[in-house]
């Protein structure tokens, strides 16, 4: 299993606080059955972060006017919208938000030039909310590929406190290679041209890298 090069840190922190609470309560406990009992907790958590932060292996589907999901979860918004920072126009958004037992690393949705990319400070308000994409702390990223933009968010949420975003402005950047992680539960925000041919429906359960979101016009 491959841990995610970001979150070392944030895996040694859970293990300390996990590794002193199981010692605690091994070392001032006297009754064992009370002790053993009160372990499982911090050490499923020991065990649960490990898992949270992998890397999976993604097979990446061909087809250059192929945009597949930027992250695991479920699709919560599909509709025509308004959007002001990039696309400056109507747009088709297509949402996908991530629970605990999601896989967390994000991956480019089309091969293409990273043509934008702007960090916002924000708030920690529920992912699934509506006003979560413009209040919540999220990142901004544009890609130009051969059929069109493709603009995404990367939002956290109420336990996301870090946004890990690789896009630079220039780059030139490949399908289903890593573009970021979210940690913990959050949400992705995708804004396709209003032509594009949607593939997903509100409700269905989506993988990164292998779920196709929607096909550019050619």
């Amino acid at each position: 299993m491959i841990i995610h090069k970001d979150c070392y840190g944030t895996i040694l922190l859970v293990w300390l606080i996990c590794g002193a609470l199981v010692f605690t309560f091994l070392r001032f406990i006297p009754w064992p059955v009370i002790s053993y009992l009160l372990c499982i907790f911090p050490m499923f958590m020991m065990g649960f972060v490990l898992f949270f932060f992998r890397v999976p292996k993604r097979m990446s589907i061909d087809g250059e006017n192929v945009v597949t999901s930027v992250a695991d979860g479920q699709v919560c918004v599909i509709e025509k919208v308004y959007e002001p920072e990039y696309v400056k126009g109507e747009c088709m958004q297509v949402s996908v938000y991530m629970d605990f037992f999601n896989v967390h690393v994000n991956f480019w949705p089309v091969s293409g030039e990273v043509s934008y990319y702007k960090y916002h400070p924000g708030k920690y308000m529920l992912a699934f909310l509506p006003k979560a994409s413009e209040l919540n702390e999220h990142t901004s990223v544009g890609i130009r590929s051969q059929f069109g933009d493709v603009f995404f968010k990367q939002i956290a949420g109420t336990f996301a406190r870090r946004i890990v975003c690789y896009a630079k402005p220039g780059s030139q950047e490949k399908k289903g290679t890593q573009c970021g992680i979210i940690k913990f539960g959050s949400r992705i925000d995708m804004y396709l041209p209003l032509d594009a041919d949607i593939k997903v429906e509100i409700g269905d359960c989506v993988r990164a890298s292998e779920t196709v979101i929607a096909e550019l016009k050619r």
